[in-house]
């Protein structure tokens, strides 16, 4: 685990490629979060560079074209894992080539259905075979609709299948933060009382696909979210790095279950480069460069604060984590709530 490696590594020591999610990581909205770039592609010039996303209301093409408009010179479609390519895979699975499907969503996830051979339809009256649901700014009141009456049958009384790409129930936009692709497949779920198979993370497919096209043998993932970048990283077995630039925060990660932890926490892409401190423990104390935690009973005591809040932050976390309670077990003080970091 990175939390405990020697103090001279830095995240990326012995990385041949980097997997890194894009909204909240890359950017945010149209524009690209404060050092995102200049990391990336420095982070490049050693090292392969992958994308993995579960915003499906793109084409692989549109996203690289947008990730070059940022700087990122050298993208290609073909560095781009998205999640309509990992709900395609379980399409295959499930049906034969040709088949009828009732897509929800946007541009993005046509493209990849109708790559893959099938026939896509707006309507449940062309009795498709298969629903898939991913999410696109413009998706509203009557796509929802058309999805619930396809999938009016359970999956086990004869009824079709049901993928969504993702279940993200927020998004980071420049101007905040706003509604995912979870919330409208909980729409359709509250008309129908079915259940989605989830195809992007934090499920393994999407992670797979990465590994696979990229030939990675020691990647690392960069993300934003602990519900799904990060415990998508766990499940499949691959190290990971949390940057504090979009949706999760301090207190998100000191709560962070197991199999939601990261193996680094960053308050931005710049750490990458720099050594990551090794975490000390002496009893009850827990220190990381200058900041130290001592948990005594229900209390977490700041020892030291240190020079860096990001050390601080990095201290409490492993102590909570290796105490084995819950965060509502602790009385935890106010400053490790603190958020310097945010910035979208």
């Amino acid at each position: 685990m990175g939390l405990f490696r020697r103090a001279t590594a830095t995240p990326l020591d012995d990385v041949d490629v980097v997997l890194a999610d894009l909204d909240g990581v890359v950017y945010a909205g149209p524009g690209a979060i404060p050092h995102a770039v200049d990391s990336l592609t420095r982070a490049g010039r050693t090292r392969r560079l992958g994308y993995i996303t579960n915003n499906a209301s793109r084409t692989d093409a549109s996203v690289a074209a947008h990730l070059r408009e940022l700087g990122l010179a050298d993208t290609t479609p073909d560095d781009i894992v998205t999640s309509p390519q990992a709900a395609v895979r379980l399409l295959r699975d499930r049906l034969p080539e040709g088949a009828r499907v009732l897509v929800v969503g946007g541009e993005g996830l046509v493209v990849e259905v109708e790559k893959a051979g099938f026939v896509t339809t707006r309507s449940a009256d062309d009795d498709p075979a298969a629903v898939v649901q991913g999410f696109a700014p413009d998706v509203g009141w009557t796509q929802l609709a058309e999805a619930a009456f396809a999938l009016k049958v359970p999956e086990e009384e004869g009824g079709i299948p049901w993928i969504a790409t993702n279940t993200d129930w927020t998004i980071p936009q420049a101007r905040g933060i706003a509604p995912g692709n979870g919330t409208l497949v909980s729409a359709v779920h509250t008309a129908v009382g079915r259940l989605a198979t989830v195809a992007g993370k934090p499920e393994t497919p999407i992670f797979e696909e990465a590994v696979a096209r990229f030939g990675a043998q020691h990647p690392l993932v960069l993300g934003d979210r602990l519900d799904t970048d990060i415990a998508g990283a766990s499940r499949a077995g691959l190290e990971s790095a949390l940057v504090l630039t979009g949706i999760d925060r301090p207190k998100h990660v000191l709560a962070a279950p197991g199999g939601s932890r990261p193996t680094y926490i960053l308050s931005d892409l710049r750490e990458l480069h720099e050594p990551y401190p090794r975490t000390v423990v002496r009893g009850d104390t827990t220190t990381v460069g200058t900041s130290a935690v001592r948990i005594e009973g229900p209390d977490i005591l700041i020892v030291s604060e240190g020079e860096r809040g990001i050390d601080l932050l990095r201290a409490a976390s492993a102590a909570i984590w290796a105490s084995g309670r819950q965060i509502f077990g602790f009385r935890v003080p106010e400053r490790l709530y603190a958020d310097p970091f945010h910035t979208v």
